[in-house]
């Protein structure tokens, strides 16, 4: 009995501290900016099939669900980034066409089909950040942070414009953030030390 108790007691700390983490990560490196338009940016995920799989398909979802919904997202710009890793279809291009067919999003959606990494993403979709006044990365939460950081990096005027995607939300993927924490913790190390780091 007591080594049951035991167990729950560890599965529940476990439980917690991925909770924790994946939430701190969701809330670093942003702000609270105002102003009338905003960018939510997308980052692909290796996807060599020809559908959306089940972490691409979230990503586009945490995406849709963090456009602003006082103008009803008229002032946004959805970004979708992602090459094409299998040389099929972009990634880009599985996310817009899960975003328009499976989820009816009939906003405006921007493609950018070249890159292969996250370093990359980050540098194709400068162009199309230029303009907007908030910026809003939405991924798993350490993998947003990397992009967050990424944009510190290469544009930090642009990275004061960042506020908060909707990626983080209490209970999703509960089982799963415990590892998400984990590979969190070894894909962000490194990057206070200017590294690049592996990517995700």
């Amino acid at each position: 009995m007591r080594r049951r108790t035991g167990l729950v007691m560890a599965g529940a700390v476990t439980l917690a501290w991925g909770e924790w983490l994946n939430w701190r990560w969701s809330r670093t490196l942003v702000g609270s900016g105002g102003g009338g338009t905003e960018a939510v940016v997308v980052l692909g995920y290796r996807n060599p099939q020809a559908t959306a799989n089940v972490i691409t398909r979230w990503r586009v979802r945490a995406g849709i669900r963090s456009i602003a919904a006082a103008d009803g997202g008229r002032a946004t710009r959805l970004i979708l980034s992602g090459g094409a890793p299998g040389g099929g279809a972009t990634e880009a291009r599985l996310m817009a066409d899960y975003a328009r067919s499976v989820l009816n999003f009939d906003g405006t959606v921007l493609l950018e089909e070249q890159s292969g990494t996250t370093w990359e993403n980050i540098t194709n979709v400068i162009p199309l950040l230029e303009d907007v006044d908030r910026i809003k990365i939405a991924s798993q939460p350490a993998h947003a942070l990397k992009a967050r950081a990424y944009l510190r990096r290469q544009r930090p005027d642009l990275a004061e414009r960042l506020v908060r995607a909707d990626d983080y939300r209490p209970g999703e993927w509960l089982f799963v953030k415990p590892l998400l924490a984990l590979y969190g913790l070894w894909t962000l190390r490194g990057l206070e030390a200017g590294e690049r780091g592996p990517l995700l």
